[in-house]
Protein backbone atom coordinates (compact mmCIF):
# COMPACT_ATOMS: atom_id res chain seq x y z
CA UNK A 1 0.00 0.00 0.00
CA UNK A 2 1.60 3.25 -1.16
CA UNK A 3 2.07 6.30 0.98
CA UNK A 4 -0.02 9.23 -0.13
CA UNK A 5 -0.23 12.94 0.43
CA UNK A 6 -2.75 13.69 3.16
CA UNK A 7 -4.45 17.03 2.76
CA UNK A 8 -7.74 16.62 4.65
CA UNK A 9 -8.80 15.06 7.96
CA UNK A 10 -12.09 15.05 9.84
CA UNK A 11 -11.84 15.60 13.60
CA UNK A 12 -14.68 14.26 15.77
CA UNK A 13 -14.38 15.87 19.20
CA UNK A 14 -13.12 19.44 19.64
CA UNK A 15 -12.40 19.53 23.36
CA UNK A 16 -9.08 20.68 24.79
CA UNK A 17 -7.10 17.86 23.12
CA UNK A 18 -9.10 17.50 19.91
CA UNK A 19 -9.03 21.21 19.15
CA UNK A 20 -5.29 21.47 19.77
CA UNK A 21 -4.63 18.46 17.55
CA UNK A 22 -6.76 20.04 14.84
CA UNK A 23 -4.74 23.26 15.10
CA UNK A 24 -1.51 21.24 14.99
CA UNK A 25 -2.70 19.55 11.80
CA UNK A 26 -3.71 22.81 10.13
CA UNK A 27 -0.41 24.46 11.03
CA UNK A 28 1.29 21.59 9.22
CA UNK A 29 -0.61 21.99 5.97
CA UNK A 30 -3.49 19.56 6.59
CA UNK A 31 -7.00 20.93 6.23
CA UNK A 32 -9.31 19.93 9.11
CA UNK A 33 -13.08 19.85 9.24
CA UNK A 34 -14.37 19.37 12.77
CA UNK A 35 -17.51 18.21 14.51
CA UNK A 36 -18.60 18.30 18.15
CA UNK A 37 -21.93 18.01 19.94
CA UNK A 38 -20.87 20.72 22.39
CA UNK A 39 -21.83 24.15 21.09
CA UNK A 40 -19.18 26.03 23.09
CA UNK A 41 -16.45 23.75 21.73
CA UNK A 42 -17.76 24.29 18.21
CA UNK A 43 -17.87 28.06 18.70
CA UNK A 44 -14.28 28.16 19.95
CA UNK A 45 -13.13 26.01 17.02
CA UNK A 46 -14.81 28.42 14.61
CA UNK A 47 -13.04 31.34 16.30
CA UNK A 48 -9.75 29.51 15.66
CA UNK A 49 -10.61 29.28 11.96
CA UNK A 50 -11.68 25.65 11.65
CA UNK A 51 -14.34 24.48 9.25
CA UNK A 52 -17.23 22.91 11.17
CA UNK A 53 -19.69 20.27 9.99
CA UNK A 54 -23.26 20.21 11.28
CA UNK A 55 -23.27 16.43 11.80
CA UNK A 56 -21.30 13.23 11.15
CA UNK A 57 -22.89 12.71 7.74
CA UNK A 58 -21.89 16.20 6.59
CA UNK A 59 -18.40 15.71 8.00
CA UNK A 60 -17.86 12.44 6.13
CA UNK A 61 -19.23 13.83 2.88
CA UNK A 62 -16.89 16.84 3.07
CA UNK A 63 -13.75 14.67 2.90
CA UNK A 64 -12.02 13.19 -0.16
CA UNK A 65 -11.68 9.41 -0.40
CA UNK A 66 -10.11 7.45 1.10
CA UNK A 67 -11.20 9.43 4.15
CA UNK A 68 -9.41 9.84 7.47
CA UNK A 69 -11.47 10.48 10.60
CA UNK A 70 -9.72 11.22 13.89
CA UNK A 71 -11.84 10.63 17.01
CA UNK A 72 -11.14 12.50 20.27
CA UNK A 73 -14.14 11.84 22.50
CA UNK A 74 -14.43 10.30 25.99
CA UNK A 75 -13.49 6.63 26.25
CA UNK A 76 -16.10 3.90 26.47
CA UNK A 77 -19.67 4.30 25.29
CA UNK A 78 -19.11 7.69 23.64
CA UNK A 79 -16.26 6.33 21.49
CA UNK A 80 -18.21 3.19 20.60
CA UNK A 81 -21.21 5.27 19.52
CA UNK A 82 -19.05 7.45 17.26
CA UNK A 83 -17.37 4.39 15.75
CA UNK A 84 -20.75 2.81 14.99
CA UNK A 85 -22.03 6.05 13.45
CA UNK A 86 -18.92 6.38 11.32
CA UNK A 87 -19.23 2.75 10.28
CA UNK A 88 -22.63 3.52 8.79
CA UNK A 89 -21.24 6.45 6.80
CA UNK A 90 -17.76 5.44 5.66
CA UNK A 91 -16.65 3.34 2.70
CA UNK A 92 -14.16 0.54 2.27
CA UNK A 93 -10.51 1.64 2.74
CA UNK A 94 -11.48 4.71 4.79
CA UNK A 95 -9.60 5.12 8.09
CA UNK A 96 -10.61 5.87 11.67
CA UNK A 97 -8.06 6.88 14.32
CA UNK A 98 -9.13 6.72 17.97
CA UNK A 99 -6.72 9.12 19.67
CA UNK A 100 -8.48 9.09 23.05
CA UNK A 101 -7.68 7.17 26.21
CA UNK A 102 -9.70 4.07 25.32
CA UNK A 103 -9.24 0.73 27.08
CA UNK A 104 -7.34 -1.55 24.72
CA UNK A 105 -9.99 -4.30 24.76
CA UNK A 106 -12.60 -1.71 23.73
CA UNK A 107 -10.34 -0.74 20.84
CA UNK A 108 -10.17 -4.36 19.68
CA UNK A 109 -13.99 -4.48 19.74
CA UNK A 110 -14.26 -1.21 17.78
CA UNK A 111 -11.74 -2.51 15.25
CA UNK A 112 -13.93 -5.55 14.64
CA UNK A 113 -17.00 -3.36 14.08
CA UNK A 114 -15.25 -1.52 11.25
CA UNK A 115 -13.23 -4.43 9.86
CA UNK A 116 -16.45 -6.12 8.71
CA UNK A 117 -16.97 -3.16 6.38
CA UNK A 118 -13.37 -2.97 5.17
CA UNK A 119 -12.69 0.22 7.16
CA UNK A 120 -9.29 0.52 8.84
CA UNK A 121 -9.22 1.31 12.56
CA UNK A 122 -6.18 2.49 14.54
CA UNK A 123 -5.88 2.74 18.31
CA UNK A 124 -3.63 5.71 19.00
CA UNK A 125 -2.35 6.45 22.49
CA UNK A 126 -1.76 10.20 22.70
CA UNK A 127 0.64 11.77 25.19
CA UNK A 128 2.19 15.19 25.72
CA UNK A 129 -0.85 16.95 27.14
CA UNK A 130 -2.45 20.01 25.59
CA UNK A 131 0.92 21.54 24.73
CA UNK A 132 2.03 18.43 22.85
CA UNK A 133 -1.27 18.17 21.01
CA UNK A 134 -0.77 21.72 19.78
CA UNK A 135 2.92 21.77 18.94
CA UNK A 136 4.35 18.24 18.80
CA UNK A 137 2.83 15.26 20.51
CA UNK A 138 3.74 11.68 21.34
CA UNK A 139 1.78 8.89 19.69
CA UNK A 140 1.59 5.09 20.04
CA UNK A 141 -0.33 3.56 17.14
CA UNK A 142 -1.72 0.05 16.69
CA UNK A 143 -3.53 -1.32 13.65
CA UNK A 144 -2.96 -2.68 10.16
CA UNK A 145 0.71 -2.15 9.30
CA UNK A 146 0.27 -1.73 5.55
CA UNK A 147 -2.51 0.83 6.03
CA UNK A 148 -0.41 2.65 8.63
CA UNK A 149 2.13 3.44 5.91
CA UNK A 150 -0.55 5.63 4.33
CA UNK A 151 -1.24 7.32 7.64
CA UNK A 152 2.37 7.76 8.73
CA UNK A 153 2.91 11.17 7.02
CA UNK A 154 0.38 12.64 9.46
CA UNK A 155 2.42 11.56 12.48
CA UNK A 156 5.64 12.70 10.85
CA UNK A 157 4.14 16.20 10.74
CA UNK A 158 2.46 16.50 14.13
CA UNK A 159 4.71 14.48 16.48
CA UNK A 160 7.89 15.51 18.25
CA UNK A 161 11.02 14.19 16.48
CA UNK A 162 11.06 10.53 17.42
CA UNK A 163 7.65 11.02 19.01
CA UNK A 164 5.57 8.36 17.30
CA UNK A 165 5.77 4.58 17.11
CA UNK A 166 3.84 1.96 15.17
CA UNK A 167 3.32 -0.58 17.96
CA UNK A 168 1.85 -3.57 16.11
CA UNK A 169 -1.54 -5.21 15.92
CA UNK A 170 -4.76 -3.60 17.08
CA UNK A 171 -4.93 -2.82 20.79
CA UNK A 172 -1.18 -2.39 21.15
CA UNK A 173 -1.30 1.40 20.95
CA UNK A 174 -3.79 1.88 23.75
CA UNK A 175 -2.18 -0.91 25.79
CA UNK A 176 1.13 0.96 25.64
CA UNK A 177 -0.59 4.23 26.59
CA UNK A 178 -2.28 2.46 29.52
CA UNK A 179 1.10 1.37 30.88
CA UNK A 180 2.54 4.83 30.16
CA UNK A 181 -0.21 6.38 32.28
CA UNK A 182 0.39 3.88 35.08
CA UNK A 183 4.04 4.98 35.15
CA UNK A 184 2.86 8.60 35.12
CA UNK A 185 0.74 7.91 38.23
CA UNK A 186 3.79 6.59 40.09
CA UNK A 187 6.05 9.47 39.06
CA UNK A 188 3.55 12.13 40.10
CA UNK A 189 2.91 10.40 43.41
CA UNK A 190 6.64 10.34 44.19
CA UNK A 191 6.99 14.05 43.38
CA UNK A 192 3.98 14.86 45.55
CA UNK A 193 5.25 12.82 48.48
CA UNK A 194 8.70 14.39 48.28
CA UNK A 195 7.32 17.92 48.51
CA UNK A 196 4.97 16.81 51.28
CA UNK A 197 7.99 15.68 53.33
CA UNK A 198 9.74 19.01 52.64
CA UNK A 199 6.61 20.81 53.88
CA UNK A 200 6.86 18.92 57.19
CA UNK A 201 10.63 19.24 57.55
CA UNK A 202 12.40 21.44 60.14
CA UNK A 203 13.60 23.68 57.29
CA UNK A 204 11.98 26.39 55.21
CA UNK A 205 12.22 25.71 51.50
CA UNK A 206 10.89 27.72 48.57
CA UNK A 207 9.17 24.99 46.62
CA UNK A 208 9.40 26.71 43.24
CA UNK A 209 13.17 27.17 43.66
CA UNK A 210 13.59 23.54 44.74
CA UNK A 211 11.63 22.29 41.74
CA UNK A 212 13.62 24.57 39.41
CA UNK A 213 16.89 23.37 40.98
CA UNK A 214 15.95 19.71 40.56
CA UNK A 215 15.03 20.37 36.95
CA UNK A 216 18.49 21.67 36.08
CA UNK A 217 20.89 18.75 35.84
CA UNK A 218 19.52 16.49 38.56
CA UNK A 219 18.62 12.83 38.05
CA UNK A 220 14.91 13.58 38.60
CA UNK A 221 14.63 16.44 36.11
CA UNK A 222 11.49 16.15 33.97
CA UNK A 223 8.57 18.01 32.45
CA UNK A 224 6.56 17.10 35.55
CA UNK A 225 9.15 18.85 37.72
CA UNK A 226 8.96 21.87 35.42
CA UNK A 227 5.19 21.92 35.89
CA UNK A 228 5.70 21.68 39.65
CA UNK A 229 7.97 24.74 39.55
CA UNK A 230 5.32 26.66 37.60
CA UNK A 231 2.55 25.65 40.01
CA UNK A 232 4.60 26.65 43.07
CA UNK A 233 5.55 29.97 41.48
CA UNK A 234 1.82 30.79 41.21
CA UNK A 235 0.91 29.48 44.68
CA UNK A 236 3.90 28.57 46.91
CA UNK A 237 1.86 26.37 49.28
CA UNK A 238 -0.85 25.45 46.76
CA UNK A 239 -3.35 26.88 49.22
CA UNK A 240 -5.76 27.80 46.45
CA UNK A 241 -6.65 24.20 45.56
CA UNK A 242 -7.70 21.07 47.41
CA UNK A 243 -5.47 18.01 47.22
CA UNK A 244 -8.12 15.98 45.40
CA UNK A 245 -6.46 13.76 42.80
CA UNK A 246 -9.03 12.62 40.27
CA UNK A 247 -8.34 9.60 38.08
CA UNK A 248 -9.72 8.93 34.63
CA UNK A 249 -9.34 5.15 34.58
CA UNK A 250 -5.95 4.36 33.06
CA UNK A 251 -4.24 3.70 36.38
CA UNK A 252 -6.98 1.29 37.38
CA UNK A 253 -6.73 -0.51 34.03
CA UNK A 254 -2.97 -0.82 34.48
CA UNK A 255 -3.32 -2.38 37.93
CA UNK A 256 -6.09 -4.71 36.79
CA UNK A 257 -3.98 -5.84 33.84
CA UNK A 258 -1.00 -6.42 36.14
CA UNK A 259 -3.16 -8.57 38.41
CA UNK A 260 -4.41 -10.54 35.41
CA UNK A 261 -0.85 -11.11 34.17
CA UNK A 262 0.51 -11.68 37.70
CA UNK A 263 3.05 -8.87 37.31
CA UNK A 264 3.88 -6.93 40.52
CA UNK A 265 3.39 -3.17 40.15
CA UNK A 266 3.39 -1.96 43.78
CA UNK A 267 4.32 1.67 43.05
CA UNK A 268 1.60 2.11 40.43
CA UNK A 269 -0.95 0.28 42.60
CA UNK A 270 -0.16 2.43 45.63
CA UNK A 271 -0.35 5.62 43.60
CA UNK A 272 -3.82 4.58 42.44
CA UNK A 273 -4.88 3.90 46.04
CA UNK A 274 -3.61 7.35 47.01
CA UNK A 275 -5.80 8.90 44.31
CA UNK A 276 -8.80 7.28 45.97
CA UNK A 277 -7.50 8.35 49.39
CA UNK A 278 -7.36 11.97 48.24
CA UNK A 279 -11.08 11.98 47.55
CA UNK A 280 -11.72 11.64 51.29
CA UNK A 281 -9.41 14.25 52.86
CA UNK A 282 -7.14 17.06 51.69
CA UNK A 283 -3.39 16.28 51.53
CA UNK A 284 -0.39 18.25 50.36
CA UNK A 285 0.64 15.31 48.16
CA UNK A 286 -2.76 15.59 46.54
CA UNK A 287 -2.30 19.31 45.97
CA UNK A 288 0.98 18.69 44.12
CA UNK A 289 -0.40 15.91 41.91
CA UNK A 290 -3.59 17.87 41.21
CA UNK A 291 -1.53 20.88 40.10
CA UNK A 292 0.64 18.69 37.85
CA UNK A 293 -2.44 17.15 36.18
CA UNK A 294 -3.82 20.64 35.60
CA UNK A 295 -0.47 21.75 34.17
CA UNK A 296 -0.05 19.06 31.51
CA UNK A 297 -3.62 18.11 30.72
CA UNK A 298 -5.83 20.97 31.81
CA UNK A 299 -7.57 18.63 34.22
CA UNK A 300 -9.99 20.09 36.75
CA UNK A 301 -8.78 21.07 40.20
CA UNK A 302 -10.97 21.54 43.26
CA UNK A 303 -10.60 25.01 44.77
Amino acid sequence: MKRRDILNIGMVGLGKMGLNLALNLTSNGISVTGYDLNESSTALAKEKGLEIAANIHELVQSLPQPRILWVMVPAGEATKNVVEELGAELDKADMVVDGGNSFYEDSIANYRILKEKGIYFFDCGTSGGMEGALSGGNFMIGGDEAAFKQLEPVFEKIAQPGGYLYTGKIGSGHYLKMVHNGIEYGMMQAIGEGFDLLAHSPYTYQNDKVAALWNNGSVIRSWLMELAAEAFADDPRLEGIKGTMYSSGEGQWTVEEALKRKVPVPVIATSLMMRYRSLEEDTFTGKVVASLRKGFGGHEVKK
